[in-house]
């Protein structure tokens, strides 16, 4: 089989993989960034958090291979084989452990908010709509609404760096929106499956494959623990 979608060209797949693994870096970055002498190992979590990313997205890729996630099925495959059981895996085991607890409380606010600029990536579901290879109302959703919460996360975490008199309120907000997007994006992919079904259409199997499938694995079930992140850190200020 392909090892590249070819429901795109080829560079927008290059890209794509050149691109995606930058979050996960950034994540390493952050958590380095936090390490300090009440006992958090910055480079110890730098590392953890490079190896089960890059581990993790190699797993995926392995699987895809076998046209496992590409079968269109209700709810989508890839959502309830990677990207519930790795939500799963942040608030049972993760936000349990204490590298997390003390990185939570290391780590300021405005750094948390900034990871979510990895949210950019949404404009690939735009680029994959383009040459007609996702559903219009789902790639829009997804893409600006990622895209939306991305640009914002700057001007948010600039305004509580400069401790404006509005940040809390607004960090509320933003992540309120930011998470009900998520949520969406999740929710239009069930719809655009269903639809894609009844239709005998592509749905959403374009983001199923090699590499974009790196998005529902990985993406929404760590925007959304990352969206929790905030809430806790704001109820810890």
């Amino acid at each position: 089989m392909n090892i590249l979608t070819t429901t795109v060209p080829i560079w927008v797949s290059i890209a794509f993989i050149f691109t995606f693994p930058i979050a996960i870096f950034r994540m390493a970055s952050t958590a380095k960034l936090a390490d300090d002498s009440a006992g958090f190992d910055g480079e110890k979590a730098r590392k953890v958090v490079l190896i089960f990313g890059l581990s993790y997205l190699l797993v995926v890729s392995i699987v895809v291979t076998t046209g496992f996630f590409t079968v269109n099925t209700l709810p989508p495959r890839i959502l309830l084989t990677t990207t519930l059981p790795l939500l799963l895996f942040y608030l049972f085991y993760v936000s349990k452990t204490k590298m997390y607890g003390r990185f939570l409380e290391n780590t300021p606010l405005e750094s948390i908010i900034r990871l979510h600029i990895f949210r950019l990536v949404g404009v690939f579901f735009l680029i994959t709509y383009f040459y007609g290879a996702l559903p219009k109302y789902f790639a829009l959703s997804g893409g600006i609404g990622d895209i939306f919460a991305a640009t914002t996360a700057i001007f948010v975490a600039n305004a509580v760096e400069k401790k404006k008199s509005y940040a809390r309120p607004l960090v509320y907000v933003w992540n309120i929106v930011g998470l009900l997007d998520i949520i969406n994006v999740a929710i239009a992919a069930v719809i655009s499956t269903k639809l894609s079904i009844e239709n005998g259409t592509k749905g959403v199997v374009a983001i199923a494959d090699f590499p974009f499938c790196w998005i529902p694995a990985f993406a929404p079930a760590t925007i959304v623990f990352l969206h929790i992140m905030i809430f806790k850190k704001l109820r810890m200020a």
